[in-house]
């Protein structure tokens, strides 16, 4: 993309989120899609949300080691995320490191994706239920991605949430936010589609 937009750790407030959400749905972005694919070089990273798990947040009495309790992805979920990897393999992009939220539905787009290559990261875990952990948990991973350098590229798969916090875009499920460390903050590079 032609604009790289520097963004620091925020509190998303709900217009903030709603203006995000319209521009996140802009056919200019979409359109500019692909243009994101050449930004995955050595040192760049890519946040993706997970793929399409029906719902939003998670049932009451979710517990992280028991999948049946969450909210996880479906046939069309899945179908996505191993398109993703394909996505990867086709292009030759050189995947360094995945990381995941503790969640199913991160763990099993990574999974899918990049079948045997997913670490879990509690940084990137989701904070939708308790948003009192946003500031601390966006700071770690914020200090966390600015340190990466390669070589390949950090493929993160996480939350809206934690994306949003991060760079200020409301990603779509399956969609990728690839962004670059940048002095104390991080650039964002381009959107690829889900």
């Amino acid at each position: 993309m032609g604009l790289v937009m520097t963004v620091r750790t925020w509190c998303a407030g709900p217009a903030l989120v709603a203006a995000a959400l319209l521009a996140s749905l802009s056919a200019p972005v979409r359109a500019q899609a692909d243009a994101a694919w050449p930004a995955l070089q050595d040192g760049s990273i890519v946040l993706f949300r997970h793929a399409t798990a029906p719902g939003g947040g998670d049932p009451p009495g979710m517990k992280l080691g028991d999948c049946s309790t969450q909210r996880n992805l479906d046939g069309a979920g899945r179908a996505q995320a191993k398109r993703l990897g394909e996505q990867f393999r086709q292009r030759g992009i050189k995947v360094a490191a995945v990381l995941t939220s503790q969640w199913c539905r991160t763990r099993e787009t990574a999974e899918l994706a990049f079948p045997g290559r997913a670490r879990e990261d509690s940084n990137f875990n989701s904070f939708f239920g308790d948003p009192s952990r946003q500031p601390a948990q966006t700071a770690a991973a914020q200090a966390f991605l600015s340190r990466w350098k390669g070589p390949g590229v950090l493929v993160v798969v996480t939350h809206q949430v934690n994306i949003t916090s991060l760079t200020g875009i409301v990603p779509a499920s399956g969609e990728g936010v690839v962004i670059r460390p940048q002095g104390e903050g991080l650039a964002v590079q381009g959107r690829l589609a889900p």
